[in-house]
């Protein structure tokens, strides 16, 4: 995925993601009450994310569709923070991350398992 999600962006592919194909209108009203966006602003972030191939619509009833997975957005999101601040070195961020955060045994456990299908 080349393209670039903003915030009001993933904020409407969550509510894809969570609850699956929405009505534009439903979309309009999960913002509302979510973050007090008026239907102008859910439309015009849908139209955003339409440009960018991020969902489709469908009729009859503005149907919005996601086509980019979470998974997807999360890949390229993470690629995007490794290289910008991390020098393209994921061991770096792993690194950081860790050395910020005391980890369970199970958390280890579930790490060790990445690495060993990484390898």
């Amino acid at each position: 995925m080349e393209t670039k999600l903003f915030d009001s962006e993933l904020r409407v592919m969550d509510i894809l993601w969570n609850e699956g194909d929405t009505p534009a209108k439903d979309l309009a009203a999960a913002l509302l009450a979510q973050v007090g966006w008026s239907k102008t602003t859910t439309y015009t972030v849908i139209k955003k994310c339409l440009e960018k191939g991020a969902i489709k619509r469908s009729e009859p009833g503005f149907v919005c569709h996601a086509v980019l997975t979470r998974e997807n957005v999360r890949q390229a999101e993470t690629a995007e923070l490794i290289n910008k601040l991390y020098d393209g070195s994921a061991d770096q961020l792993i690194a950081s991350l860790l050395g910020r955060k005391h980890l369970s045994q199970q958390e280890i456990h579930h790490l060790r398992q990445i690495v060993q299908r990484t390898e």
